[in-house]
This record gives C-alpha cells, sequence and structure tokens, in this order.
C-alpha cells in the first residue's frame, strides 16, 4: 500500500514511529508539516561533485605542481621539508584563491580580463604570505632563485588551467548530463532564461521542454530559436496541464529533476504540485522570480539555517567591507604623510586672508542614514548648518578669494581625510549631502536613501560622470543618484581605483565646482 510505503521510508532504520489513529492521517502530517521551527536549509551546489571539486582545488594543485617542477629544475630534491612547505603553501591557496568560474566565456571577453587580473593578484597574495612566513621562522627551505622562478612561472601555468577550465569541467559533467533528464514548468521570461543558462552548465543533462498550467494560446512568445543554443527551438510547450499531469508526466519519462519557475503569486497551485511530485522519485528545485524587482546587491544568504534573498543590500560585507577599509586606511596614511606641508600652508592662507575658522564643520548623512560631521577647509564667509543650506553658485558673493582657488581645485575637502581615518567616511563612495538637502530630496526622489548603504566617499562615480558641483536642478540630482546607486551594484575595489585616476583628470579638466 502506498500509504505503508510512506510511512516506511520516514522512519529512521531499526525503529518504527508511533502509529497514530488513522493511517492516511500520519501520510498527510508527512506532507503537510508547515512548522518552519528546528528546520534548517544549508546553501549547496548544482554541479557534480567532480566539477565542484575541479573549481575549488585545481589552481591549488597548479601553484604546488609548479614548485615541485622549479625545484626539479634546480637540482634539488624532494625532502620531507619541501612537502610539508607544499602542504602548507596548498593550503593557503585553498583560501585565498576564488574557485574558478565557469560561465561561459566566449561572448564575454571583459569578464575573461577580470578573471585574469583576479587570479595574478590572489597568486600574489598567497606568495607574500609565504615569504611573510619565511621570514617570521627564519625558514631557508628553497634557494631565493627557485622562489623567484617559482613567482614568475606560476601565473602562466595558472592562466593556462583557467583557460582550460571551461572544457576539463564539461569533460567532468558528462556521465552527469547523460544521466540527468529534466523539465521546466513555467514557460515564461524566468523559465526561458533557467533553460539557457543549464544548457550552458556543465552537468545539466538532457532538457524535456516546458509545462506550464495555461493555454498555449495564452503563453508568451518564448523565441527559443532565438537562444542559439543545440536543440532548444525544437523543445515542446505544453499546456492546460494540471498537477497530475505534471507528475504523470515526470514518473512516464523518468524525469530526474523537475525545475518550478512559477510566480510567487500561484502559491497554492506549487503547494499542490509538490504534493504530486512528491509520488515520483524527481529532484524538485523553486526559481522564484526575483528578477522583477530592481536589484541592488541581490545574493543569497544564509541565517543560521534558514535561506534568505538579499534584495537591495551593501557591497561590502565579510572579506569586501575589510579590503575596502584597509585601502582607505592606507591611502590615508600614505596621502597624510605626503601631503602635510599643503595642509598647514592651505591652512595659513585661509587665516590670514579672511576672518573666522581655518575648518568648516557641517552634519551630513553618512552609513546606513546616520549623522556624522565632516570638515572641509573653509571656503566662504559663512558656515552654514541648519535647516535651510543654499548651495554655492558661481559667482557666489559667499565664496572667499582663497575658497574659490580651492573649491575649484577640490583641495578644500583635504581635511575629509582625517574623516575616512575615523571611519565615517571613504576615499571613494557617494558623496555625502548637507542635512537639509538629504531631506529635501529623499521626499522628491525614489530610492534616494540607498547611497547610504556605503560610507559616503570624498570622489564618487557620479562626480567623474560630470556630475560635480552644484546640483540645480531635481533632474541633476536625480541623475547623480542613478550613478550612486549603480555604483553600489557594480562596486568593486577596481571600480574605485579607477575613479580615483579619473578624479584626478576631472580636477585638472572641469571646473563645475566653484
Amino acid at each position: 500500500m502506498p500509504e505503508a510505503q510512506a510511512s516506511t521510508a520516514s522512519s529512521p532504520v531499526g525503529e518504527l514511529p508511533p502509529q497514530p489513529q488513522g493511517q492516511s492521517e500520519y501520510v498527510t502530517s508527512l506532507v503537510d508539516n508547515g512548522s518552519v521551527q528546528g528546520k534548517a536549509v544549508r546553501l549547496g551546489s548544482h554541479e557534480p561533485p567532480a566539477v565542484t571539486l575541479f573549481k575549488s582545488s585545481a589552481l591549488p594543485l597548479s601553484v604546488v605542481l609548479m614548485l615541485v617542477v622549479c625545484v626539479l629544475t634546480s637540482g634539488q630534491t624532494l625532502s620531507l621539508r619541501f612537502w610539508a612547505l607544499s602542504l602548507v603553501t596548498f593550503l593557503i591557496s585553498a583560501r585565498v584563491f576564488s574557485p574558478l568560474d565557469l560561465r561561459d566565456r566566449e561572448r564575454n571577453n571583459r569578464r575573461t580580463g577580470k578573471a585574469a587580473a583576479r587570479i595574478l593578484l590572489e597568486w600574489s597574495c598567497v606568495y607574500a604570505i609565504l615569504v611573510l612566513l619565511k621570514i617570521a621562522f627564519n625558514a631557508d627551505a628553497l634557494p631565493r632563485i627557485v622562489l623567484i622562478g617559482w613567482y614568475l612561472a606560476t601565473p602562466i601555468a595558472l592562466l593556462l588551467v583557467d583557460s582550460l577550465s571551461v572544457p576539463i569541467a564539461k569533460h567532468l559533467a558528462v556521465k552527469r548530463s547523460e544521466a540527468e533528464r529534466y523539465i521546466i514548468i513555467g514557460a515564461n521570461d524566468v523559465g526561458l532564461e533557467l533553460a539557457r543558462r543549464i544548457a550552458q552548465s556543465h552537468g545539466g543533462g538532457r532538457f524535456f521542454g516546458f509545462l506550464d498550467y495555461r493555454g498555449v494560446s495564452r503563453l508568451p512568445d518564448m523565441r527559443l530559436a532565438d537562444m542559439r543554443l543545440p536543440d532548444m527551438a525544437e523543445k515542446p510547450i505544453t499546456g492546460n496541464c494540471s498537477a497530475h499531469d505534471f507528475a504523470d508526466f515526470v514518473r512516464r519519462n523518468f524525469i530526474t529533476r523537475v525545475y518550478l519557475a512559477l510566480p510567487l503569486s500561484t502559491a497554492p497551485r506549487i503547494e499542490q504540485l509538490l504534493k504530486e511530485l512528491r509520488d515520483t522519485t524527481a529532484s524538485v528545485y523553486f526559481v522564484p522570480n526575483l528578477f522583477a524587482f530592481d536589484l541592488v546587491q541581490a545574493r543569497c544568504v544564509e541565517i543560521n539555517g534558514m535561506p534568505a534573498f538579499s534584495i537591495c543590500d551593501s557591497p561590502l560585507h565579510g572579506m569586501s567591507g575589510f579590503w575596502k577599509r584597509a585601502f582607505d586606511l592606507f591611502l590615508a596614511a600614505l596621502l597624510l604623510l605626503l601631503c602635510w606641508p599643503v595642509l598647514l600652508a592651505v591652512a595659513a592662507a585661509i587665516k590670514v586672508s579672511s576672518p573666522g575658522p581655518v575648518l568648516f564643520k557641517q552634519r551630513r548623512y553618512g552609513l546606513n542614514g546616520e549623522e556624522i560631521l565632516i570638515y572641509k577647509f573653509r571656503s566662504m564667509t559663512v558656515c552654514e548648518d541648519g535647516p535651510v543650506v543654499a548651495q554655492a553658485k558661481r559667482g557666489d558673493r559667499r565664496v572667499t578669494p582663497i575658497g574659490a582657488f580651492l573649491r575649484r581645485t577640490s583641495m578644500d575637502e583635504l581635511p575629509q581625510i582625517l574623516n575616512v581615518l575615523e571611519g565615517k567616511m571613504s576615499f571613494v563612495g557617494p558623496r555625502p549631502h548637507a542635512v537639509a538637502h538629504n531631506e529635501e530630496y529623499r521626499k522628491l526622489i525614489n530610492g534616494y536613501m540607498i547611497r547610504h548603504k556605503v560610507r559616503p566617499g570624498i570622489t564618487g562615480w557620479a562626480q567623474v560622470n560630470g556630475l560635480r558641483g552644484e546640483t540645480s536642478t531635481v533632474d541633476k540630482m536625480h541623475r547623480r543618484i542613478q550613478y550612486d546607486i549603480d555604483y553600489l551594484k557594480n562596486w568593486s575595489l577596481a571600480l574605485d581605483l579607477r575613479i580615483l585616476a579619473r578624479t584626478l583628470v576631472t580636477v585638472l579638466t572641469h571646473s563645475n565646482a566653484y
């Protein structure tokens, strides 16, 4: 009987559960237990184990193999001390190197270049750590010539492995691809994109087509032929299906994976469908349409065993935040060391040229919308910080003679290096606005406050794209906010360096600030 089979399969080995009064009631309790208390979901991988192992270990193994080659070519022996060093090298490399990116790169040379730059940077970090350990423990396991040759030769091996990673992964996933058979329930844009990505992945399997509750006449034009994937244009689209029809199709065609690309609004149908699919051996995956929202740093996270989707988040969590803060501290210390005579000279010029304080302090919004006090060299005869703050305009009489030069060259921003050291600001980020301006524009521009999910910057993506200085209209401020949000979506240290380089050019060639 099906009820007896379900009861036995759910019991621990060697132990029978207590039998309820009604057998059917017991089966229903197994299926319909909706309590979330104590349950946990782990973040995992959809790839074959061989592919996952290859992604995480190929680069560390390449580093160790190149070390072996360099030692043997120099006439050294592979001693026990050498193998201990090799083990340490592999463990450090495994922690530093990111997994190989196995996505299709044939039509994206930019992504290939980024992957190569990341690999070279990570290899330099691994080598630097090993050199520091060598110095710390006064170890001379290898001659200097071997270490230099290893450092220079290893990047060639790493880039070679990266360039061959996609065909190698496809080879490792051949058996998995032949065994897997899958369908997608939901003939819509999400289902179409899902089919495309599965077809480009490794171990995707054999696709049996789209199924949907709606009739074929109500389904959107899927344009399968435009996907430019093998055999995709011939895949069937079946409509007018019920939950029982889906399960019956899975059983008759020995489907191993079922992807649900249904809208969240169809929750009752999804629940009924999951009950029907329990009578099959197929693995079921639910793919929610999160792409319908305006995503800012979207990611899937685990909260102590409970999955959650980050829809709008800061890019500076984990090691990303650490590296950005470390970069800010390093650059701030370097600039103070190099520029302190300039700072003193500017302070003296301000004090002599006009009455008033050297530094201008103003309340602005910082990380998470908290009020901060920023520092600038005083460039005006006033120090406004009230409920109404007038932006500086061309020919503004409040600007002092020395202040006009400071504003044009952005030297009035130099004291904000102290804000960076305090942790209130960063060198690159959305420019902080006066509190009065924040309260005005947050009511006029949707998404205005999202820019505060990172520390404000001395310079920013909007400023190097022509939006430096006065924002005389709401449209100009709206464009600035769009650039700020674009920065949040695409943040990287490389982007920060690019913005800093363009800032120097902008300061020298533009005069929007006055």
